[in-house]
């Protein structure tokens, strides 16, 4: 593990609206703004997920491509596309974007329970995920929502279709599922394979901002932004996603964390540079 505190910005998701938070970027252009913005500030790698022109969640490739190219015009951001895409989605739809060939892509590591819905991923589907990342060169970020989800990748690797270094993504507080709570955390963290990188995510905005702390304390890494969370305090709504990641970045920094720079990201976890 490094000192260095990798900060991840989810700039747009798949289920936050424009009504719920009128800064949310929606088109290429926006979220390509967003990310730049985000980066100046602090973060080293963007999670994207992309819109149709009516705010509905796509895993179309041809709009994950021009936001990618778009991105990458603006700053040398690491690009992490979501394989979880949204509710309602085939897995063929999701893995999509992987052919496209960004630095990182999400494997969701079991099926979720997501507010009123759930998301379905069976090992034969994680398997599938796994082989077309290892195929196109992408590094996979193995979120776990569950401590069997935990588990669940403990196969992948035994079957040898993940590679090290790996990198976690523990999803906690999303409506139905496992909660954020410090000592949740900690047998998560206990759990995952010696070595292991980790970025958590706390959704929603207590949980969002206690889960900074936490993944300090415990040694992790940072997500922020409008996927996770559009508050910056109770009632008044984040201006930016910039303005999240300059929060988790003075925080880092009264923790005595220094910040991971895309470069360093790309050292880490042994990135393909894109």
């Amino acid at each position: 593990m490094s000192d260095k505190v990798i900060i991840t910005c989810a700039v747009t998701g798949a289920e936050t609206t424009r009504e719920a938070q009128p800064a949310l970027p929606i088109t290429p252009e926006e979220i390509a703004e967003s990310a730049f913005e985000a980066w100046e500030a602090g973060a080293a790698v963007l999670h994207l997920h992309v819109r149709n022109d009516d705010g509905s969640p796509t895993q179309d490739v041809a709009v994950f491509g021009k936001a990618i190219e778009l991105v990458r015009s603006r700053c040398d951001i690491v690009i992490e596309c979501t394989t979880g895409g949204a509710v309602g989605m085939t897995p063929e739809e999701r893995l999509q974007p992987v052919t496209l060939r960004p630095e990182m892509a999400s494997l969701d590591c079991g099926t979720v329970n997501f507010g009123d819905d759930y998301i379905v991923n069976t090992l034969p589907i994680m398997r599938q995920f796994a082989r077309a990342m290892r195929e196109h060169g992408v590094r996979p970020t193995l979120e776990c929502f569950d401590l069997g989800h935990v588990y669940a990748s403990h196969i992948l690797i035994k079957e040898g279709l993940l590679d090290e270094p790996y990198h976690y993504g523990l999803v906690l507080n999303v409506p139905g599922s496992v909660k954020y709570e410090p000592d949740v955390l900690e047998i998560f963290v206990r759990k995952l394979p010696k070595g292991a990188h980790w970025t958590l995510m706390g959704i929603g905005g207590k949980a969002n901002l206690d889960a900074i702390y936490g993944a300090l304390a415990f040694g992790g890494n940072i997500r922020v932004g409008f996927e996770d969370n559009i508050y910056y305090t109770k009632g008044r709504l984040a201006r930016s996603n910039a303005e999240l990641v300059e929060r988790a970045v003075r925080i880092a920094k009264d923790c005595g964390r220094p910040l991971a720079r895309p470069d360093d990201v790309r050292a880490m976890l042994k990135l393909r540079k894109a």
